[in-house]
């Protein structure tokens, strides 16, 4: 799994800075140094779509090498781009990015990066990524943090296929169970879990679907970076 083994990595990364789990950091410039090249040579025709894919995977190597303020201008630029040509992949990496450079306005772009992550069926995986940073930001105790893995596990079973989904239904199962333990105090009993899902209505998405909007709205106190009306009325009728 590309996004969830790359944030593994990650945090293998800063749990064990001594070990061969982390990629040495001349390995990184190489590999940022390829990537640079590559989009160099791009033809001046090349998709949008490529060269965003590109600059994203930049943005996610200076991540990596903790470059964080050139990764932020990055996901910044990345962004504006994507969103203006309704590449929405790319605007929810560019979002990660923001969100992962650590900077005032990273919240909001977690915020950002999920209502069009459960808005329109991109790479799941990615979904599940910025739900799962969601949960990560809840404070513990609280319930409110079973609204975003409810919704990685719903979108799972709704645009997930094959080996990946078998994956992602593994992986969201286990997160649920996580919530349910940290944040609620849900023992490892199956007729309590289950009654946990039932008194918090996490098996209905028109349910919890409003409740995760209402939280988007509290992390974004202020003006979003776009017409949400506007992508609304933009999607084709069912």
């Amino acid at each position: 799994m590309k996004y969830l083994q790359l944030e593994n990595e990650a945090v293998q990364g800063e749990a064990e800075c001594a070990s061969d789990a982390l990629r040495p950091k001349q390995a990184e410039e190489a590999r940022l140094a390829q990537l640079e090249a590559e989009l160099a040579a791009l033809p001046a025709a090349a998709p949008l779509a490529q060269r965003l894919t590109l600059r994203n995977d930049i943005g996610y190597i200076l991540l990596d090498l903790e470059r964080r303020d050139d990764a932020w201008q990055l996901g910044h630029d990345c962004f504006g781009q994507a969103l203006g040509a309704r590449l929405w992949e790319q605007a929810v990496q560019a979002c990660d990015i923001i969100y992962q450079s650590e900077r005032d306005d990273g919240i909001k772009a977690l915020a950002h990066g999920i209502w069009l992550a459960v808005t329109y069926p991109i790479d799941p995986e990615l979904s599940v990524l910025m739900l799962k940073h969601l949960v990560e930001e809840t404070p513990p105790k609280a319930d409110a943090a079973a609204i975003p893995a409810a919704t990685a596990a719903y979108l799972v079973e709704l645009r997930a296929t094959g080996k990946q989904r078998e994956d992602l239904k593994f992986f969201t199962a286990g997160m649920l169970a996580e919530v349910a333990k940290k944040h609620s105090e849900v023992v490892d009993n199956k007729d309590i879990f289950d009654f946990w899902v039932e008194r918090l209505e996490l098996n209905d998405p028109a349910k919890f679907l409003p409740r995760l909007g209402k939280l988007l709205d509290v992390l974004v106190p202020d003006a979003w970076w776009y017409d949400r009306d506007a992508l609304r009325n933009e999607l084709p009728a069912d």
